[in-house]
């Protein structure tokens, strides 16, 4: 611990410090003691070289998770909308879902719009506005094929529409819409296989108004008299554009969006802060930098990656580890075709080969002379010094070599073959005189 004390506080720390010292006034003697103590928590917060970060990491966020299974598999209402927490949350942040089951936004207001009535103007704003809000009833024509609805005239003023306008808003393809006065009429320009229900869902889901995206929309005011307002559905690109919106505090709950819209570094603090407060609702506690560890490993790459096998685990640069984790054939077979070698690096892999895994006292090679153990070696200059020793060379005894015992061949009756009978001399035919 004394040789850490010794280390300096990094720079920034240094200078946050020293600014709060002097805005608020501070003498030297206090600020010395103020300093000491950050110097002390500092090094508190470091860790030993080679310490396995990673395994702890794990352990620390994966525990508190198996006591969220008990009781959150369910929704639970944050200033009036349902919102998905718990470990259903958790496993969507972890796993990098790319549309999260419940999206939502928390907008921040400017200051010359903090006022009741300006920010639920804001709201009405946000919220999407379909054409199924202004319409009492609607009708299927099967023998014109058309569909017929009926507009509420009250709900038309609030939002400053007429019935004429309303019809400029509905963009669907291949169908006319016409108006009698509070009466809508659409008509599909195809004359076979119309699908009149189909149709009907189409014209009622049209967007009109608002963001598109965005369903539900609460005004609150939180502890500090500040208004906020809350959505159901995300959409940050449209609403960082409408009046009033303080675009440097409003976010949303997919990374995914932050970083398509302000970059890497917004991606991953959005993870951190979803994952603390999911862990944190629950009541459970988890070092914030456990967090900053994995967020740090899923947003390493420039992208936002999952932890599964697609993501971080899939693609270690270990054949045995990526083995190890899911796949086995798989990576195996592939890595085989390829020619791979595994440099043996992490733990996983050379747990699996029997081997020190290079990590805490593994981690090092350490060459030095230990008190009350061998000799030291003398040196060469000594050595020439004394009378060169003259070693007399033993011979060897050679080895006998083994006495080979002649084969005794086993006497085996030979069957005689019978005898073939003499050849008879043709007789020569003698001419007659």
């Amino acid at each position: 611990m004394g040789e850490r004390m010794n280390v300096g506080l990094p720079a920034k720390i240094r200078k946050d410090v020293e600014s709060y010292i002097s805005e608020h006034n501070i003498s030297e003697s206090e600020g010395k003691e103020i300093m000491d103590r950050v110097r002390k928590f500092y090094h508190r917060a470091l860790y030993d070289p080679e310490e396995a970060v990673g395994v702890v990491t794990a352990q620390s966020l994966s525990e508190p998770a198996t006591q969220m299974t008990m009781r959150t598999y369910h929704f639970a209402g944050t200033a009036g909308i349902q919102v998905t927490l718990g470990l259903p949350r958790l496993i969507e942040i972890f796993d990098a879902k790319k549309e999260p089951e419940t999206p939502s936004m928390t907008i921040y207001l400017r200051p010359e719009f903090q006022t009741e009535v300006k920010a639920i103007e804001v709201a009405k704003k946000i919220k999407e506005v379909k054409l199924r809000d202004f319409v009492i009833s609607d009708v299927i024509d099967l023998v014109n094929l058309t569909v017929k609805c009926k507009l509420d005239s009250e709900k038309l003023k609030k939002f400053n529409l007429e019935p004429k306008k309303l019809v400029k808003h509905i963009k669907l393809k291949n169908i006319d819409c016409e108006t009698k006065g509070n009466d809508l009429t659409c008509l599909s320009k195809k004359t076979e296989n119309v699908n009149l229900h189909k149709l009907k869902y189409k014209l009622l889901e049209s967007h009109i108004e608002g963001v598109k995206g965005v369903s539900h929309v609460i005004v609150s005011k939180d502890a500090n008299g500040e208004w906020f307002i809350t959505t159901l559905g995300s959409n940050l690109k449209k609403v960082f554009e409408i009046e009033g919106v303080d675009p440097n505090r409003t976010i949303c709950n997919n990374p995914f969006e932050i970083n398509d819209l302000l970059g890497i570094e917004a991606a991953r603090n959005s993870i951190i802060k979803e994952a603390v407060d999911t862990i944190g609702e629950q009541g459970l506690g988890v070092d914030i930098r456990y967090v900053s560890i994995l967020a740090d490993l899923m947003t390493s790459t420039g992208g936002i990656m999952g932890i599964g096998r697609y993501g971080i685990a899939g693609n270690k640069d270990s054949v045995l580890a990526r083995m190890a984790f899911e796949e086995t054939k798989k990576h195996i077979i592939s890595a085989s075709i390829d020619g791979l070698k595994d440099p043996l690096k992490g733990h996983v892999e050379n747990i699996i080969m029997n081997q020190l895994i290079p990590m805490g006292t593994g981690a090092f090679e350490l060459i030095g002379r230990i008190p009350g153990g061998k000799p030291k070696p003398e040196r060469p200059e000594k050595r020439a010094a004394e009378k060169p020793r003259v070693r007399k060379r033993v011979e060897k005894p050679k080895p006998k070599k083994p006495v080979k015992k002649p084969k005794v061949k086993s006497k085996k009756t030979k069957s005689k073959k019978p005898s073939k009978p003499p050849a008879k001399k043709p007789k020569r035919k003698v001419k007659k005189k």
